[in-house]
């Protein structure tokens, strides 16, 4: 029997190879052995970073409309802007990963956004089928960031990025997996990871934070789907709209801003979203009823 997992995995680990994410950003990276049984219950948490895994265990990864089979040792990317999924079809999950900030990626080096390579673009294809030499390398290479980051050598992190370079040059070279699916309960799983992606959205938690995805078009391009999939995938499941839950969630921020914090109306209007101060009071009055200032001064 399968075991599905309806939140994006990072696998969990033995207690002493905890992965935290102050770990994270105080190194940049963090690599480990994966040996464990997938949580049907794992409930979705915020993810900053990327990823390589190694899978060694019959599985399928579900995206928002598509699914990839993996059956036979795979070379996996992942990226924080893209949800995910995974059906186990083993008794457990094997292999390889190693956790990665853009910003340690990135720190001798001027190129270009991970977010534009064809490896962690959106809509592109990150799991690569490896023949028995593409495996015996890329488990090299993980074997060799496992052992180097117990060192204490002092340019640790410049030789393990570069590993970790040499694995994403190794897929560049590679044909992606095209083995797309379309799986039975594709209308439950996109709306799911739409509900998700607008979650993690919030709490905004600074003026300067400004939301990165404001329309129904921003969420189905970060899916990777066609915005009418979208909206009648959402419709179908919740009942409402897509416009309707970004508005709901974004004015219950709204009053739990005006309402906690010293911030003035217009920097609480740039934080959601809005071009101008003038078109947030235009819709927080259409859907509560009172502007702004008003709710501040009666709560």
């Amino acid at each position: 029997m399968t075991q599905p997992v309806t939140a994006p995995v990072v696998p969990a680990v033995s207690s002493h190879q905890a992965v935290t994410s102050q770990e994270l950003k105080l190194k940049g990276f963090k690599a480990y052995e994966v040996d464990t049984a997938l949580n049907p219950s794992l409930s979705y948490r915020r993810r900053d970073f990327y990823k390589v895994a190694l899978v060694t265990s019959h599985c399928t990864v579900h995206y928002a409309d598509r699914s990839i089979e993996l059956n036979g040792t795979c070379l996996m990317f992942a990226n924080p802007h893209i949800p995910y999924s995974i059906e186990l079809h083993d008794p457990r999950l094997q292999g390889y990963s190693c956790l990665f900030t853009e910003a340690y990626m990135r720190e001798n080096d001027r190129s270009e956004s991970l977010q534009q390579s064809p490896l962690f673009k959106v809509g592109g294809t990150p799991i690569f089928h490896l023949s028995a030499e593409q495996v015996a390398y890329a488990r090299g290479i993980f074997q060799k960031i496992l052992a180097e980051q117990g060192t204490d050598y002092l340019y640790k992190g410049d030789l393990i990025r570069t590993y970790l370079q040499l694995l994403i040059h190794e897929a560049l070279r590679m044909q992606p997996t095209e083995s797309f699916v379309q799986h039975k309960n594709a209308s439950s799983r996109i709306t799911s990871l739409f509900l998700e992606l607008l979650e993690r959205l919030f709490p905004v938690e600074s003026p300067d934070q400004v939301m990165p995805l404001k329309t129904a078009h921003d969420f189905a391009d970060q899916l990777g789907v066609h915005i009418n999939h979208l909206n009648r995938a959402v419709k179908e499941v919740t009942g409402k709209p897509t416009t309707a839950h970004i508005a709901e969630r974004v004015v219950g921020e709204a009053k739990a801003l005006l309402h906690h914090t010293s911030w003035s109306t217009a920097e609480i209007a740039y934080s959601l979203g809005f071009e101008y101060p003038t078109y947030f009071n235009i819709f927080f009055k259409k859907h509560t009823g009172t502007t702004p200032q008003a709710f501040r001064r009666d709560t």
